[in-house]
């Protein structure tokens, strides 16, 4: 084997096998990350085998180890290892996924995959897609589709005419994601189309407040945006009757299915994601809950004919060939890897029943871990997963339940045992957990009950 490729192999090796002996988070000290990686850049280089076994020993101290089962922050999911060696030959084969003529494979690969998802996820079969970095720009891929719909309804060519003179767009949304407004953003329509409507007690949009802002301007072309899953409750909107509504009124609906939008894939979660077909388009994301390598993102749009409008352009050297998918016509990139292979490989592996069992695990071990807090003194629950996601914060004597909340998770993390996440939420400080990994038991559910005693205990 190349030495390289060798040297690479027992190192990854190394560091997967160490998942689970090893701190969940090691130095993270930008000063101390500077000094370890600074190295001479020389005029006639270094050795490559030096270069590997530098970079992997001062590159370590710095890795926030997010594959560990307890590791509980933001919604990062782990990596199947035949996910990770999907990717290996990614980096092997080395295609340029943008069209079929110069990597074929690889378009096949995304035309059966992308069948598979929408199988899985109960998506419309005429649904167009795009493989894409993240939910970042599946929501600016799917939005572009969405504002070439509304905008041409209108009379009006965006993709011709630009912005500059066009009809406003409105947006309509209740609890949503800074991801979605960054799209919205960098779309050109702007965060001042944003039209936030009122929330019920659960979190979820207000059907009534939506029917009234609806109605209370029926010319203005209208994108709806609806959560799967929320980054703090996991609430849903009721999608089923909103897309009924927005429809009525002629309105584009986008569904923010960040990590949610895989509770279709399980029969014990689907009631969640009733109606999900009626959406216009959905954004997701597969380095969540399927547990594949980053970057990995998906849109999925319902017209096609919007959807690849938004997108293609004609270039003089691009090699036309009947009966195969171009992904340049239907993503924002030109150049791009061919991220969908690791996919492939997941959903071959795991199959229907794999893919639900790490969304039904992960959702045990999140309230298992919620309600085992809930049973400790000075720990309020605030929200219950309804999926994968919940709050809790821990109380104060002296009632600086804020100033408490963010001890408790600083200590916790410093044990190197677990590691959490803080975030503000109905202007309070809380500790969020967040379970999307595959290697999360219910060895890790009890040890970290135990984890958050110990530090309530040390921190009187």
């Amino acid at each position: 084997m190349n030495p390289e490729l060798q040297l690479a192999a027992e190192l990854a090796d190394e560091y997967i096998n160490g998942i689970g002996t090893t701190d969940v988070s090691r130095e993270s000290d930008p000063v101390k990350l500077r000094q370890r990686l600074s190295k001479d850049l020389t005029d006639d280089g270094t050795p490559p085998l030096t270069v590997l076994q530098e970079l992997y020993d001062d590159a370590l101290p710095g890795l926030l180890n997010t594959a560990d089962g307890r590791f509980f922050g933001w919604v990062i999911g782990g990596t199947t290892p035949v996910s990770i060696a999907a990717d290996w030959l990614v980096s092997a084969w080395d295609q340029n996924a943008a069209a079929y003529a110069c990597a074929p494979s690889a378009a096949i690969i995304e035309e059966i995959t992308a069948e598979w998802l929408k199988e899985i996820l109960g998506l419309p079969q005429q649904a167009s897609y795009a493989f894409v970095t993240g939910c970042q720009m599946a929501h600016v891929t799917a939005l572009a589709a969405a504002r070439h719909k509304v905008l041409k309804a209108a009379n009006w060519s965006v993709e011709e005419q630009g912005l500059f003179g066009a009809p406003p767009i409105r947006v309509i949304v209740g609890e949503h994601h800074e991801t979605l407004l960054r799209a919205i953003r960098q779309l050109g329509i702007g965060t001042d189309a944003v039209r936030q409507v009122a929330l019920e007690d659960d979190g979820t949009i207000s059907l009534d407040a939506l029917k009234a802002e609806l109605e209370s301007d029926s010319s203005t072309p209208t994108i709806v945006s609806l959560a799967a899953g929320d980054l703090n409750r996991g609430a849903f909107d009721p999608i089923d009757a909103v897309c009924d509504l927005a429809h009525e009124h002629a309105a584009w609906v986008h569904i923010d299915g960040a990590f949610g939008l895989w509770a279709g894939a399980s029969d014990r979660f689907r009631h969640l994601v009733t109606g999900i077909s009626k959406a216009d388009s959905w954004a997701t994301d597969a380095h969540k809950w399927l547990n594949v390598p980053y970057d990995s993102g998906i849109a999925f749009i319902k017209d096609a004919d919007a959807h690849k409008s938004a997108m293609t352009i004609h270039a003089a050297y691009k090699i036309e060939m009947d009966d195969v998918r171009d992904q340049i016509d239907w993503g924002p990139e030109w150049s791009r890897r061919a991220r969908t292979i690791p996919l492939y490989a997941a959903l071959r592996t795991l199959g229907r029943n794999g893919v639900a069992n790490i969304i039904e695990s992960c959702c045990d071990a999140a309230a298992g871990i919620v309600d085992g807090l809930g049973r400790l003194p000075g720990v309020e629950v605030l929200a219950r997963p309804v999926i994968n996601q919940g709050l809790v914060r821990f109380l104060a004597d002296d009632g600086d339940h804020d100033r408490r909340t963010d001890e408790i998770i600083e200590r916790i993390n410093a044990t190197g045992e677990a590691w959490f996440g803080p975030t503000e939420w109905n202007g309070m400080r809380v500790m969020r957990i967040s379970v999307s990994n595959y290697r999360t038991t219910q060895k890790d559910v009890v040890r970290t009950v135990e984890i958050v005693a110990n530090a309530l205990m040390e921190i009187q």
